[in-house]
């Protein structure tokens, strides 16, 4: 019994070999002999399932795998489609393209991502890596690590992922040329983009002098075009008359373009039988810049019929806001790793592995308005007005009056048609004029913002070293030991920055400058028109647009600037055991982990000062020093972890698990920087000053920080699963899992009074002139119907909300795994070649305060099914997740929740690889043709207390076509 386990050992190094190997390979225990080893020759997706299914067999933990036989060989444009298909995984999509990955229902954030073994950084807000970041080029695959264990590094909650690139000592010489061409099915809306890209990917692996130095290098770029539709609205109200209506319109068409430049290199040099060493460099460039242009409009309604989410009517005084937002988003990656191992004897050796990683970002967003005119040059008769259609998926319009101008560039005007300008009150000199609005006031810093620049400056830097002895152990139980130290500095830093915009043209206002426009933009599918297009970014680099440095205006933007550093120092020791009794197999390993780490963080607690200035009492462009935040703390934890694999009979296991993991808080929670924030809306200042007023109508007062003290999430697993292997590529596997959150963070929040703060020693933030109004004309304001006179002074209600996070949150999260992977020929061979594979997931999450933990589906499922004769191939893939939580970028650039509802994706690829051809000069050649999204799927958020559709994002299906030629 125990010589046929060791042979299905050999069997997943063998398979195994051919693509990872984190160091050189254990060394094969005396006396094997070529004949004891199993060798899957089989290629494309059954060698790739099989590949994947030995290595899944031969871990003691529980996993899931992915391989190529070689590099540049996976069947995806990038790693995180491969991911995706997975059991127990889940993607998720960002403009299109799948990048994040949860895994049992815990998002990227929460999940370990390494790269050969060593922790990676990603270029976003977070800890979560950008999986699409990776193409698939550079990747020979990767492996999941559901269950954790005391020498793995890199943990999370979810699991870990492991990416793998090649070994050149250990993979066959080639040289590989991957080319492809890419369409979108749905054509731009925007005129200055299209729907084609392409891919070219360059590799080739060698080894010299006797096969003792290898070297690797893969160079990939790619350029892929993104076009969507994106409906939306500001929220959902219901009439007296119990019609349900938006408060606004916010539909826009995005075109972006991804262009990824992408670098790996290793060498591998091995003297001898003692000494491997290797070096490897990885460097991303990459490149995502488009342009979302759409319509603004508060939405007000008259003659309305019908009842409930379906009515019809006419939306009156529109005063659109043509927003035209381009955008350039910058990042570069780099890595570089060093790994030594030498072998003391023929059975211990140690290792010596040291990282250093670097990424930066640079995140720009513009902002354009423009409209009918200026804010307040027109009176409302001026403005113009739409019929629409009203149901439960959203609104459409039907017919519009009196705003031709917006596809006219010669009428329409360079300027905010919205009096949004209310954060340059501090700046009320630079705009005051004689010049009078249509209700004879004159135009001040009210009228004054026709545009906005943000961007968000994104850095991380991260060294790792580790020094690990691993052994042999010639014992009845026990059969290696390993222990180790590593070390681990992060440091993560943000600057969030943002200006004011004002056209040149004000208190007036222009036409759009004929050589800023590309055409018109089409929103026809919401009955909103041709709209004109024209370049974002001309006026902020010609001059037109003044702007101002938000910095010192808008709190939110210090409080959102920020620097965060870990030091962790693990110690780790892990024994494995394999022993043999009544025909059984029993094999593990039991390890702990002492983590010491010490954290902190700077940043800025950003107020509005008696010169209407945040942090800058003194007003030299300098942050006072009394702002500024700078705390820290200290901590350590014992994590156990054992596995236990059991094969009871023949290809039959029973695995079980039980650890406890960690996953370090997000590092926007763990910032020192906060912000009280103030909403210069008439209708929230004159809300009266009583708790029950603010309770039930809310606050124009709102304060926010993070907590630079917050405790890493803590979970205690629990995983059970039972696998049948019964043939090379096939088996069935049934997994249940428990997790114990016995610490998550919290979204806290509290009433305090912003005239005497009592979380920060009784500070009043109310100042006059700033943070009051005076009223311009006779009316009733606000929710609470207040009868005001004009020149009334209106002060707002000293209570607001104060949010922050916390430790201290409970729950739990458990759920059952079903895969099976089946060969058609289990039943007949005259089905060979065909096959499935296929998987469900079923996730019980429950937060003791009813909240959700974000990436987790309810369900999740893929399903692949797939014909692979000689060389030709063909396979259709689904995977389906229910709706989840997730977050997304804010305004002032700062992250938010959102919800994603059901999505189910369609995948499909044919291809045929000449390799038995006959024809000599194409033997290296494989061509493929795949789709993606081939069902149209569409991307909904339903407003909850409604039921009717709140957004929708359109992305339509894509085509790719491939070649790869390897000699």
């Amino acid at each position: 019994m125990k010589l046929r386990m060791f042979k299905a050992s050999m069997l997943a190094v063998s398979v195994s070999s051919v693509f990872v190997c984190n160091g050189v390979l254990a060394q094969q225990e005396e006396g094997a002999t070529q004949q004891d080893i199993e060798v899957i020759s089989v290629a494309g997706i059954r060698g790739a399932l099989a590949r994947s299914q030995a290595v899944k067999m031969d871990a003691a933990s529980i996993i899931e795998s992915i391989s190529a036989e070689d590099i540049g060989k996976l069947p995806d444009s990038s790693i995180a489609e491969s991911l995706a298909r997975l059991p127990g995984l889940s993607g998720e999509r960002s403009g299109g393209r799948t990048s994040g990955i949860s895994i049992r229902g815990f998002k990227e954030d929460f999940t370990g991502t390494s790269l050969n073994g060593r922790e990676l950084i990603g270029i976003g807000d977070n800890r979560g890596v950008e999986y699409d970041l990776y193409p698939s080029e550079i990747m020979t695959g990767a492996t999941i690590y559901k269950t954790t264990q005391a020498d793995l590094m890199v943990q999370g909650i979810g699991g870990t992922v492991d990416l793998q690139t090649v070994r050149p000592l250990q993979a066959e010489e080639s040289y590989t040329i991957n080319t492809s061409y890419e369409v979108g099915e749905r054509d731009s809306d925007n005129p200055e983009f299209d729907n084609e890209g392409h891919r070219l990917a360059l590799s080739l692996n060698k080894k010299f002098a006797d096969d003792k130095v290898g070297f690797a290098l893969a160079l990939a770029t790619t350029t892929s075009p993104n076009n969507q539709r994106n409906y939306g609205v500001w929220g959902y109200g219901t009439n007296s008359a119990g019609q349900i209506l938006p408060t606004g319109i916010s539909s826009h068409v995005i075109s972006t373009e991804l262009e990824r430049d992408t670098i790996s290199a290793v060498l591998q040099y091995q003297p001898s039988d003692s000494l491997d060493i290797v070096v490897d460099i990885l460097s991303i460039d990459y490149s995502d810049s488009g342009v979302r242009r759409g319509i603004i409009d508060p939405f007000t309604a008259v003659n309305i019929t019908g009842s409930g989410a379906n009515s019809t009517g006419t939306q009156i005084n529109a005063n659109s806001v043509l927003r035209t937002d381009p955008r350039q988003k910058d990042g570069e990656l780099d890595t570089f790793g060093l790994n030594a191992t030498y072998f003391l004897n023929d059975n211990w050796s140690v290792e010596l592995d040291a990282a250093r990683s670097e990424s930066k970002k640079r995140d720009l967003r513009g902002e354009s308005y423009a409209g009918l005119g200026r804010s307040g040059a027109l009176d409302p008769s001026q403005y113009g007005s739409r019929e629409f259609v009203m149901s439960p998926d959203g609104i459409v319009f039907t017919d519009s009056s009196g705003l031709d101008v917006f596809s006219d560039p010669t009428l329409l005007q360079l300027a905010g048609p919205q009096s949004w300008g209310g954060g340059m009150a501090s700046l009320a000199e630079q705009f005051e004029t004689d010049v009078l609005q249509a209700n004879g006031n004159p135009f001040s810093y009210l009228n004054g913002q026709d545009g906005f620049l943000n961007y968000a400056d994104f850095g991380e830097e991260l060294t790792t070293v580790k020094l690990e002895l691993s052994g042999l152990v010639d014992g009845e139980f026990f059969s290696k030991f390993t222990a180790g130290v590593n070390f681990s500095d992060r440091y993560k830093d943000k600057v969030n920055k943002g200006f004011f915009a004002t056209a040149d043209s004000y208190p007036f206002s222009d036409s759009i400058p004929s050589d800023y426009v590309y055409g018109t933009a089409d929103l026809t599918w919401m009955g909103l028109g041709e709209v004109v297009a024209y370049d974002g970014f001309r006026p902020y680099r010609d001059g037109t647009y003044t702007q101002n440095d938000a910095g010192f205006l808008e709190p939110d933007r210090l409080g959102d600037t920020y620097e965060v550093e870990e030091e962790v120092l693990t110690l780790y020791a892990k024994t494995d055991f394999e022993f043999s009794f009544n025909e059984m197999f029993l094999s593990g390993n039991l390890g702990v982990q002492y983590v010491d780490t010490k954290q902190s963080s700077i940043g800025t607690i950003a107020v509005i000062g008696s010169n209407f200035k945040v942090c800058d009492d003194n007003n030299d462009d300098v942050v006072d020093e009394s702002c500024l935040v700078d705390m820290g703390d200290s901590y350590s934890h014992l994590l156990p972890s054992l596995n236990l694999s059991l094969e009871f009979k023949t290809g039959q296991f029973l695995k079980f698990a039980a650890n406890k993991t960690i996953s370090r808080a997000r590092i926007d929670q763990m910032k020192a920087s906060g912000f009280v924030k103030f909403t210069q809306n008439i209708d929230q200042i004159s809300i009266p000053n009583t708790q029950e007023a603010v309770e039930n109508y809310g606050s124009p007062w709102s304060k926010f920080s993070g907590n630079p003290l917050l405790r890493p999430l803590e979970s205690n697993n629990f995983d059970l699963s039972y696998e049948n292997y019964f043939s090379d590529e096939g088996y069935f596997a049934l997994a249940y899992f428990y997790k114990d959150l016995v610490n998550w963070t919290r979204d806290g929040s509290q009433w305090i009074d912003f005239t005497n703060d009592e979380t920060n020693g009784g500070a009043n933030y109310f100042v006059p002139g700033f943070h009051d109004r005076v009223i311009e004309a006779d009316g009733i304001y606000g929710p609470a119907n207040v009868a005001y006179e004009a020149g009334d002074i209106v002060t707002p209600p000293d209570l607001g909300t104060y949010s922050f996070f916390e430790d201290g949150l409970e729950g739990k999260v458990e759920g059952v795994e079903v895969t099976l992977n089946l060969p058609f020929n289990a039943f007949t061979t005259a089905l060979d070649g065909f096959g499935t594979a296929a998987s469900f997931t079923y996730v019980d999450a429950e937060l003791e305060d009813g909240s959700r933990v974000p990436g987790q589906s309810d369900e999740s499922y893929s399903l692949t099914v797939y014909y692979q004769y000689e060389g030709f191939e063909v396979r259709l893939a689904t995977t389906h997740r229910t709706d989840f939580l997730t977050y997304q970028r804010g305004g002032s650039n700062k992250i938010e929740e959102a919800t994603r509802s059901d999505v189910t994706l369609v995948d499909a690829q044919i291809s045929y690889d000449f390799a038995d051809s006959g024809i000599e000069y194409l033997e290296g050649l494989r061509v493929s043709l795949s789709g993606t999204n081939l069902a149209d799927e569409d991307e909904e958020t339903i407003d909850d207390a409604t039921g009717v559709v709140s957004s929708r994002r359109q992305f339509g299906p894509s085509y790719l076509l491939n070649l790869n030629y390897s000699f």
